[in-house]
């Protein structure tokens, strides 16, 4: 992995905690809203597991952000 690729990959994690909470939303609303169990996306917000494409697009619709956002391209 890139450092490029890793330097995104953390600040997605980071990028969901925000905006789940301040959403103020709990990481079971989030899974409730994807239709996957708490516990996988606890994986995402720890960096354990990364989401398929069609939850990662659900991500970007729940929080109303691009995805780039969620990925942080325009930082990098």
């Amino acid at each position: 992995m890139t450092d490029l690729t890793e330097e995104r990959l953390i600040y997605f994690k980071k990028e969901i905690y925000s905006l789940r909470k301040a959403n103020r939303m709990t990481q079971k609303d989030v899974a409730r809203y994807l239709g996957i169990a708490p516990q996988s996306y606890q994986a995402y917000e720890s960096g354990e597991a990364l989401p398929g494409l069609r939850n990662f697009l659900k991500l970007a619709e729940l929080f109303d952000v691009t995805p780039d956002e969620l990925l942080g391209c325009e930082r990098f």
